[in-house]
């Protein structure tokens, strides 16, 4: 296999986080073109000057990232529609550092966001993919809750996690949500309150489960040079991963594609887990950070609840894990969920997180996961990030 190039010269700026709402009546369309508002001021730019636009929502139909060209008045040389759901970030961010590499692209817009109608989550399930149409929901599939409970069960009887370890990484999430004027979840969370909570597909209970919401978050790309002369924060890439379809062999997915491009992934960045300021997992499900923690490196397979008993999770802990609450506490907003740990890890390495900042954070880690179709989730992806220039 060849090595990959790394990602040299090369800045992420101007993250822009829309304020998410439980139920919208706007279209997707619209969510995408405030975020991409946002991320456009905040960098001093017009749209006449991105020539680069990438675009991941499931919400979109019947339009895709093409249609939207016409709906925000764009006109881009190159475009791009990431259809991988939590893992969409940082094939994004992979993808447009490539294309600003090869002279194919000046600046790049990359955005996610989705609307939430009254009944926008059940027709997504009905459709979300192949397996989903023929094999699951003709049969009374209830959706991922059902998948994620066979997972977390497996997990629970493999490695002998406890509901309360899950349940201190939903704690400290939504200890730092309340930090995050933008975090849907207002209310503090207790242990007592996690264990208690309404069962929905057992082991999995209420505060196991993300909630369905609108939103959309944006950042930038362009070279160093051009965010230099703009006189932006920004961030540069250390290294960043893909992987589709991995250990396809397991009887159920206990482990993610990011084993397979691990040391591929800190040898680029020349760095190790030590190194990492910051994590930000994707967490539909406490089970899934459980399984980044290890399957990054962080501890052995099958260690991580030990690891959440022995770290604290929280903004000022020894170990700061998303920061902004994450899904779990400040809403998935469709696939603007495969964003949020992206955008708020642009902020905190380029030290615009605000209250929900991390001391000293230069370096960061974005983890994801995304499209579950029958069994199991598809896509991983990966990205390390650092401080270019500061606010």
């Amino acid at each position: 296999m060849t090595q990959r190039q790394n990602y040299a010269g090369v800045a992420v700026t101007a993250p822009f986080s829309m304020p998410y709402q439980r139920y919208s009546i706007d279209t997707a369309h619209w969510w995408i073109a405030r975020a991409l508002r946002g991320s456009l001021d905040a960098a001093g730019l017009r749209p006449a000057e991105v020539d680069g636009f990438s675009v991941a929502s499931f919400t979109l139909f019947p339009d895709t990232a093409v249609g939207l060209t016409q709906h925000l008045g764009l006109c881009p040389r190159w475009l791009d529609h990431i259809p991988m759901g939590g893992a969409s970030a940082s094939v994004s961010l992979r993808k447009a550092a490539r294309a600003i590499q090869a002279g194919d692209v000046s600046i790049v817009a990359c955005v996610s966001g989705d609307t939430n109608h009254i009944d926008s989550f059940r027709n997504l399930l009905s459709s979300f993919s192949r397996f989903a149409m023929d094999a699951s929901y003709p049969y009374g599939y209830g959706g991922p809750n059902a998948n994620f409970a066979l997972l977390t069960d497996r997990y629970m009887q493999t490695y002998g996690a406890t509901r309360e370890d899950f349940g201190r990484l939903c704690v400290a999430q939504r200890e730092n949500a309340l930090r995050n004027p933008n975090a849907l979840m207002k209310k503090p969370l207790t242990l007592d309150d996690y264990i208690n909570a309404r069962p929905i597909a057992d082991p999995i209970a209420l505060f196991d489960c993300v909630m369905p919401c609108a939103g959309s978050e944006c950042f930038l790309m362009m070279s160093e040079e051009e965010a230099q002369r703009r006189e932006l924060p920004y961030a540069i890439i250390g290294s960043t991963i893909e992987r589709h379809n991995a250990h396809a062999e397991d009887d159920i997915q206990l482990r993610g594609g990011w084993t397979l491009d691990l040391d591929e992934l800190y040898g680029m960045a020349e760095c190790t887990p030590n190194d990492i300021d910051l994590l930000q997992t994707y967490d539909d499900y406490p089970v899934i950070s459980m399984m980044q923690i290890e399957d990054l490196g962080f501890c052995d397979k099958g260690g991580a609840a030990e690891f959440v008993r022995s770290h604290d999770l929280t903004i000022n802990g020894d170990f700061p894990h998303n920061t902004s609450g994450g899904q779990l506490s400040a809403g998935q907003a469709g696939a603007a969920g495969g964003f949020i740990g992206m955008v708020e890890a642009i902020r905190q390495v380029t030290g615009t997180a605000d209250t929900t900042q991390v001391p000293d954070a230069k370096t960061a880690m974005v983890s994801g996961f995304g499209m579950i179709n029958y069994d199991r989730g598809v896509c991983s992806s990966a990205s390390i990030i650092k401080t270019g220039a500061r606010a």
